[in-house]
């Protein structure tokens, strides 16, 4: 049962993420640390296990938390206060946390955010079996790990990031593609994953019957160059890399197309539902979970290029669909916040610590 009672001292969270850059899993391991931190009730005390060189240092160096360095999953152990619970949020923070835990005791939880099904080898399973919880983002990563039955299973889905928008860089977008209908896409450069080919293919079967859209493309990745060069061709096509404000885009965004070959879940949809933009999203994986069919999006085959370029050019033709979309997608959002998040992940950290006083450091 979750203790209601107030525990004596702050609640210690030990957050830990060594990823080396800056996607997804990160932008989710900040929201859910800034949202703790803005709950009301209960405080929460919270670290932050990192490389020396992670990004999302400079993104929390004005909160309240302390970092911890660890380039890998043997540092960052000795030297510090015992925290009351670890929270790994990628796979080396899996191994992390198991260390810490056989070290120093610490129960230790996990969030799963690929589709995947984890390996089944001997050190997965130890490490998964030593967790006292893991979270799955989405449908498929639950059922997943419930498949494997290493540890308990619960599910607290991604969540928007709340994009903000500057009105003056929003003005000087829409003057830059004034007479343009725009389909955007953000996400990694990784065709693997992100399935930037098969927008491309879209882009060139469209090209010919609507010549005032244009794809805009944000992001970089390990395929940008590549990607380049195969659309060197399409006038229809603009890269614009990587963007620190992409509210400002979303909202100049007439669709947003998200062709992914695999998606934990794709919490950029709910960014791109936030501002109003109405979705063609492949029908994998977790997307799912967020877009409902004809509903609050429509979905395709994942890889089928041709179908992908009929439903976008279903909305361009029908703008009264086109919004019905956008409107029943803003209704889902409720479930999808930063302080829904917090406060289920809260409560579970209540949980794995049972009825016990919160004991402080040690």
């Amino acid at each position: 049962m979750i203790n209601e009672r107030a525990p004596r001292r702050p609640l210690h969270v030990r957050h830990v993420n060594l990823a080396r850059g800056f996607r997804g899993g990160e932008r989710q391991t900040l929201l859910l640390i800034e949202a703790l931190a803005a709950l009301e009730g209960d405080a929460v005390r919270q670290s932050l296990v990192c490389r020396r060189d992670s990004p999302m240092r400079a993104r929390l160096a004005a909160g309240n938390i302390t970092f911890i360095d660890a380039d890998h999953a043997l540092a960052g152990h000795v030297g510090t206060p015992r925290a009351d619970i670890v929270h790994a949020h990628e796979a080396k923070a899996v191994h992390w946390a198991w260390l810490e835990q056989r070290l120093r005791g610490t129960p230790y939880l996990l969030t799963r955010r690929v589709p995947q099904p984890v390996k089944d080898k001997p050190f997965n399973r130890l490490t998964y079996r030593g967790a006292a919880c893991a979270v799955a983002i989405s449908s498929v990563i639950e059922r997943h790990l419930r498949e494997r039955d290493w540890c308990p299973v619960v599910r607290i889905p991604s969540v928007l990031s709340g994009q903000p928008a500057d009105p003056a860089r929003i003005a000087g977008l829409r003057e830059r593609f004034a007479g343009r209908r725009v389909i955007g896409h953000i996400g990694a450069l990784v065709d693997r994953h992100k399935g930037q080919r098969v927008l491309l293919e879209a882009a060139r079967q469209l090209g010919p019957r609507y010549p005032d859209a244009v794809f805009l493309l944000l992001g970089e990745g390990e395929d940008a160059e590549m990607l380049k060069a195969e659309s060197a061709d399409l006038d229809n096509v603009i890269w614009e890399g990587f963007q620190s404000h992409v509210g400002d885009y979303l909202e100049i965004m007439t669709l947003f197309a998200f062709p992914s070959r695999n998606e934990g879940l794709g919490s950029t949809l709910l960014d791109a539902m936030d501002h109003g933009v109405p979705i063609v999203a492949s029908d994998v994986d977790g997307i799912p979970d967020l877009i409902e069919h004809d509903i609050s999006g429509l979905l395709v085959p994942p890889g089928d290029a041709t179908a992908l370029a009929r439903e976008l050019a279903a909305l361009l033709d029908d703008p009264d669909c086109a919004a019905r979309l956008a409107a029943g997608a803003r209704q889902r959002l409720a479930d999808f916040t930063p302080a829904a998040m917090a406060t289920a992940y809260r409560a579970r950290y209540r949980d794995i610590l049972g009825s016990r006083e919160t004991p402080g450091d040690r």
